[in-house]
Order: C-alpha cells, then sequence, then structure tokens
C-alpha cells in the first residue's frame, strides 16, 4: 500500500505545484493589467498566498504518511535528496 500512497502523493504533489505556478503567473497578470491596489488584485495576491501557505501544510503531511511515517525529517529528507523544493520557486517557503 505505501508504494501506491508515494505514487498518488507525487502525483498530487505535481499537480499541487502547477496550480501553484499557474495562479502566481495568473496574478502577476493581473497586476500588470490592473490599477495598483485594486479589490481583485488585492484579493488574488492574498488568496494566492494562502493557497501557497495551505497546500504546502497539505503536502507536508501527505509526504511523511507517503514515506511510511519515518520517525525523522531526516529520513525523509534522505529518501528525495536531490529533488527541488516543491515552493522554492516563489521564494515564499523553504523545504
Amino acid at each position: 500500500m505505501t508504494d501506491e500512497i508515494l505514487k498518488a502523493y507525487k502525483e498530487v504533489e505535481s499537480a499541487v505545484e502547477r496550480y501553484i505556478r499557474l495562479l502566481h503567473d495568473h496574478v502577476t497578470v493581473l497586476q500588470n493589467m490592473e490599477p495598483p491596489g485594486s479589490d481583485k488584485v488585492v484579493r488574488l495576491t492574498a488568496g494566492s498566498k494562502a493557497m501557497t501557505d495551505s497546500a504546502a501544510i497539505y503536502l507536508s503531511y501527505a509526504k511523511y504518511v507517503a514515506y511510511g511515517m519515518p520517525a525523522s525529517e531526516e529520513m525523509i529528507e534522505d529518501e528525495i535528496q536531490g529533488l527541488s523544493c516543491l515552493f522554492g520557486l516563489f521564494g515564499s517557503l523553504v523545504c
């Protein structure tokens, strides 16, 4: 079962990474099109940050389960050494 969970986790991680990237790109486009401080830009910017933070929390636990609930974070890091951080692109979260 752990192999199936790990596979599903990686699929979800990839989908969330794509969604967050597209959401951030959309925020950038709106910031360039809408007047500064517009309600739409302010709400979408805040919502985008909230989605990024929430996704990181969700994926953190999903990763923990997917890697068999190891006793320490170092064990997880050993398993995935060399992979890039999901949200490193946005500078908002650290692995």
